[in-house]
């Protein structure tokens, strides 16, 4: 498999007493070693935000996905999460499985379109810089 990861990807995992969590990811891809951000909601109720935000850090190979999401920042529950997963054959979809000591569950990402990708890219462009 040589297709690139790189782009936004829609989420959705399994929390233990929480049920399912969307998330937004932005992947890149170097030669299968990803990197990216997560943008996701805290259900704890002493975070300081509405939403978590965290990096990616892992490699491709083949089919094969894992990477370590890692809070940023730290302290609002699990600090750092393992995932492993299979990417499909038309590169549109990873799939697979979270683990935390004492806890894991499923996890599903699904390439955001194309247009949804220029839109996000057009609006990034319209942010004034400081």
């Amino acid at each position: 498999m040589s297709d690139d990861l790189s782009g936004v990807w829609d989420g959705s995992y399994i929390q233990p007493g929480t049920g399912m969590v969307t998330f937004t990811a932005t992947l890149v891809d170097a030669g299968g070693a990803l990197s990216g951000s997560v943008t996701e909601p805290c259900s704890n109720p002493r975070c300081p935000l509405r939403t978590h935000n965290a990096s990616i850090a892992g490699q491709r190979s083949g089919n094969a996905v894992s990477f370590v999401k890692r809070y940023e920042p730290p302290g609002y529950g699990f600090d750092t999460v393992h995932y492993e997963g299979r990417v499909n054959a038309e590169a549109t979809e990873i799939d697979g499985r979270w683990r935390l000591p004492g806890f894991s569950g499923a996890f599903l990402m699904i390439r955001a379109s194309r247009v949804a990708q220029a839109a996000t890219t057009e609006q990034r462009a319209k942010v004034p810089s400081r």
